[in-house]
């Protein structure tokens, strides 16, 4: 049996942690929630296959979480998603692939996962 992506969210919005977690289990992947980038980063980077993080959030932002995970694991990839949609227009990645605002498209998400991934039987990923 093949090993399951494990896919790392970071929100403060439980809602929000909660659908993430159950889009990303029906498409095959094993998620991992966190509540803010200091539980992620007490939790360690090891083993993760992707991450995707909320901008807005106290503490350390998801641009900060962004940054810190490029220095230390440049080959992990990072999306970000936002409801503060200002707030990817000042930084800049509001035309970036990786920057999803919400409410997003769920199924291109996991297209743009599956395709970072290099996981060609999740990239046209339908769950109907």
């Amino acid at each position: 049996m093949k090993q399951r992506r494990v896919v790392a969210i970071v929100d403060d919005d439980l809602r929000l942690l909660e659908s993430l977690e159950d889009l990303l289990e029906s498409a095959g992947y094993l998620a991992r929630s966190f509540s803010s980038a200091g539980s992620l980063l007490t939790s360690g980077l090891s083993g993760l296959d992707a991450l995707i993080t909320d901008i807005g959030m106290p503490g350390m932002d998801g641009f900060e979480l962004r940054d810190f995970v490029r220095k230390v694991r440049p080959d992990l990839p990072v999306f970000l998603i936002t409801g503060r949609h200002e707030l990817a227009e000042q930084h800049g990645v509001q035309d970036i692939g990786g920057c999803f605002r919400k409410p997003f498209d769920a199924q291109v998400l996991l297209a743009t996962l599956a395709k970072a991934l290099r996981d060609p039987e999740k990239e046209g990923f339908d769950e109907t």
